[in-house]
């Protein structure tokens, strides 16, 4: 069975992105450069980041559903995971997306979260 590796990000709405962002920089101390609204943060000792960002309120970005976040998940093999996850009878966006650094997909939980799987080239 595939299983995730980790989380990939933490990304959640905000009524206004670019100040709260702001907020947790000043008061946790997450380094999210002046005007930004993500950093990546260092996760594991094999360099590993952590993707940290605030969205607008009415992003589609999470998917349809009234969810105020989104994890992404970490996994090794994306079209095993993908596959497992139909085969559960899960609901799975049929769209995969390659960048420079992985490839992402997009699944929804039995409760309407949509969450994000990222295979790290």
């Amino acid at each position: 069975m595939e299983r995730i590796l980790g989380i990939g990000g933490v990304f959640f709405k905000a009524r206004d992105p670019k100040a709260l962002a702001a907020w947790y920089r000043e008061h946790l101390g997450v380094p999210v450069e002046e005007g930004q609204t993500y950093s990546a943060l260092a996760s594991g000792a094999a360099g590993e980041q952590t993707v940290w960002s605030t969205f607008p309120t009415d992003t589609a970005y999470f998917g349809p559903g009234p969810s105020p976040f989104m994890v992404n998940y970490r996994v090794r093999d994306l079209d095993v995971m993908l596959a497992q996850l139909r085969a559960a009878g899960a609901q799975v966006e049929d769209r995969v997306e390659d960048h420079s650094y992985g490839r992402f997909g997009w699944a929804v939980d039995p409760e309407g979260n949509r969450f994000e799987l990222w295979q790290p080239k």
